[in-house]
């Protein structure tokens, strides 16, 4: 039996966080669902772990994820499927004083 590959995923990074991710603007991962393409993104760059996710793991109130222009949050969070060619937008919240 062959398995389906994995769809491709692009994960647009933004200008803030390009530095922890080698400059670059997109990031294509094979993927499931959000938390899968969240986490191959972090092992390919480590430095973004601490900046999308807290101390215990999950992601960070003060970050958004967008699916395809759609909150995860209004969809199922991590567990969220995604499909070949699904962009994965990330966008930090600014903080305010």
């Amino acid at each position: 039996m062959t398995s389906e590959p994995e769809p491709q995923v692009e994960i647009s990074i933004p200008h803030r966080l390009r530095p922890l991710a080698g400059e670059e603007r997109v990031v294509r991962v094979s993927a499931r669902s959000v938390g899968e393409a969240l986490e191959a993104l972090v092992e390919r760059h480590p430095a973004l772990r601490s900046r999308l996710r807290d101390g215990d793991g999950k992601l960070r109130p003060s970050v958004l994820f967008f699916l395809n222009s759609e909150d995860i949050r209004a969809k199922d969070g991590e567990e969220t499927p995604v499909s070949d060619g699904d962009t994965l937008g990330i966008v930090p919240v600014a903080d305010g004083g």
